[in-house]
């Protein structure tokens, strides 16, 4: 049902008015300027989506006339944007040639600007983690990124062949929005982040990137990860949770992500809700990192292992349980609140987290949840996500992937 559902979305966006389409651009190198005409991003996002198509599945998923589609996928070919399988034989007539995205075609760079740590990846055209450089602190200072992110820049594409390096083709930038806020929270004196509240980091970028710099709040592009690359039977409206320092989310409706009025729709972390003792709190206070942090801290153990890889912790199992219960107390409790607003089909959790706690942590959600009163509403199926810790970053990097060569699913992108 959900390939049926995304199958009608996909004819709703096809072109109808000029099967041919404008003048396509030219995919040129250093140059690059993306895909612009719509029915060619349109092939690629079926192909991204659905995976190797031949083109005659091309042609009735996206309403376009076979030789339409022959048109676009030689030219798309000829761009190397492309490649062509072994054909693969039928019972009767010609043998079927599947067609795939091809992995070398484009690279994108993606910044996360987290509260403990920052993270620069390059990906390529599948959305793989060609390589990474990691930075931890004690929390993040603009001239402290902007020096990281320079030299990984550099590091990172630097590792890539020539005729590959020119085909870099944007940065991302996952972040907090209004980081500065968070100062007090974190357990810093108040003013300590002072410094961002007047930093236009995309632009301090730009100085020293030779790329267009995208930028979005990390919990959203961490949902749009989800979206981009996470599994292709994902519904097409669910809420999403990604468990970092802070707990953040994203809402999407009608398989697009949906940021709101100011970008920060989905701000799930803000949510109030009662704690286990019955007090009202933030989710923040419940299911977010920094919690576990703290109790590690309050028994004098080291809280480092936290921020450099998740399968690398090191924490007691009576602090990772209460931490648990709480998380999903509080994360069960803000999924039946959304779900009074919007008739999600699924919750979806993911997060800075080893994959067995991630899977314990949606079990025990499940049980939350189904203990709580939600007479006159349908609760949504809690699933994990499936992207996994590499989510903000990955969806920093897709944000000029979908901008430049996809039908854009993943949202407003404030682009230099």
């Amino acid at each position: 049902m959900a390939d049926e559902r995304r199958e009608s979305l996909v004819v709703q966006d096809a072109d109808f008015r000029s099967e041919e389409g404008p003048p396509r651009s030219a995919f040129r190198g250093s140059n690059l300027l993306g895909v612009r005409d719509h029915n060619e991003r349109l092939v690629l996002t079926l192909i991204r989506q659905r995976g190797p198509l031949a083109k005659a599945q091309i042609a009735r998923l996206s309403g376009l006339s076979a030789q339409t589609v022959s048109v676009i996928v030689r030219a798309l070919e000829a761009d190397g944007l492309l490649s062509k399988g072994d054909p693969v034989r039928g019972k009767v007539g010609q043998p079927s040639v599947p067609i795939d995205l091809n992995a070398g075609a484009a690279y994108f760079l993606g910044l996360k600007i987290g509260r403990r740590s920052a993270e620069l990846v390059l990906i390529n055209f599948f959305g793989k983690v060609v390589s990474r450089a990691q930075l931890t602190y004690r929390y993040p200072t603009p001239a402290g990124i902007l020096e990281f992110t320079e030299a990984s820049i550099d590091q990172l594409v630097g590792q890539l062949a020539p005729h590959e390096a020119e085909r870099v083709a944007g940065l991302g930038v996952a972040m907090p929005y209004q980081i500065w806020q968070w100062a007090r929270v974190i357990g810093l004196p108040e003013n300590a982040m002072d410094g961002w509240r007047d930093v236009d980091i995309r632009a301090e970028i730009e100085t020293f990137c030779d790329y267009p710099v995208y930028i979005q709040n990390d919990a959203s592009a961490a949902c749009g990860a989800e979206l981009v690359f996470g599994s292709r039977s994902h519904p097409r409206d669910f809420l999403y949770f990604y468990v970092g320092y802070f707990v953040g989310g994203g809402v999407v409706l009608q398989d697009n992500l949906f940021t709101g009025r100011t970008g920060n729709a989905g701000a799930l972390g803000s949510m109030p809700l009662p704690a286990p003792d019955g007090s009202v709190v933030q989710l923040i206070e419940l299911a977010s990192l920094s919690a576990l942090e703290t109790a590690m801290r309050e028994r004098g153990q080291d809280s480092a292992s936290l921020w450099t890889a998740p399968d690398g912790w090191s924490v007691e199992d009576a602090l990772v349980g209460d931490w648990t219960r709480k998380a999903a107390h509080g994360l069960a409790h803000a999924i039946g609140a959304a779900a009074t607003v919007i008739d999600f089909e699924a919750a979806l959790i993911d997060g800075w987290l080893p994959a067995a706690l991630r899977r314990r942590l949606v079990e025990e959600t499940r049980v939350h949840l189904e203990s709580l009163n939600l007479a006159g509403i349908v609760p949504p199926v809690v699933q994990e996500g499936s992207v996994g810790p590499d989510a903000r970053v990955v969806g920093a990097a897709s944000l000029p992937l979908c901008e430049r060569f996809f039908v854009n699913v993943s949202g407003t992108i404030a682009r230099g």
